[in-house]
């Protein structure tokens, strides 16, 4: 078995390219959460203003609520893969947690599988939506009369980093980086 001279490690190159892959997925979930949080904070600030515009100026809003809404959906579909990362989505563990690891493992490689599935058919009708909106040059029926594919981006970004933070996933645990579900063994 070779070693790695710098610190004496075995060297297992298919598990340090999966480390990388699963780091730089991590990292780029991570800004995309970020980006979320953003557009949240300015969908608060446009919505204070509007209300500011609308009650003290006694004015009339034109562009602030579909702005706000258009935000609020994109930070939505933005924060999936940060959401996937930290795993904060709904997760019953009740039947993994009574499996034994070599079950549970192909479980967790089905479920992750299946969910890529799903996901890469909501990238590709995403992108082309978002694709269709931008060559037809959709607008609002608003006053504001936004173009649509500027809102409409986030769907297949959204969708496409959530597909990247679920391969990261499966190649986590496919190459022992992460434990299935999390969960060790019982």
């Amino acid at each position: 078995m070779a070693t790695d001279s710098t610190n004496d490690r075995p060297d297992d190159s298919s598990k340090s390219v999966g480390t990388v892959f699963v780091r730089i997925v991590g990292y780029i979930s991570s800004v995309s959460g970020w980006v979320s949080a953003g557009m949240v904070v300015a969908a608060v600030a446009i919505t204070c203003q509007m209300i500011y515009v609308r009650s003290v100026s006694n004015l009339s809003t034109v562009w602030q609520t579909e702005a706000v809404v258009y935000l609020v959906v994109a930070a939505t579909l933005l924060g999936l893969p940060y959401v996937q990362l930290l795993r904060g989505h709904v997760n019953v563990d009740l039947v993994p947690l009574y499996l034994p690891m070599s079950l549970r493992k192909a479980l967790h490689v089905f479920t992750l599988s299946l969910s890529l599935l799903i996901i890469a058919v909501m990238v590709f009708y995403g992108y082309d939506y978002w694709h269709i909106a931008f060559d037809r040059n959709w607008k609002s029926d608003t006053v504001w009369g936004v173009r649509l594919w500027i809102p409409y981006m986030a769907l297949p970004i959204g969708f496409g980093l959530l597909f990247l933070q679920l391969l990261a996933d499966l190649v986590a645990v496919l190459a022992g980086i992460h434990k299935p579900f999390g969960l060790e063994q019982k």
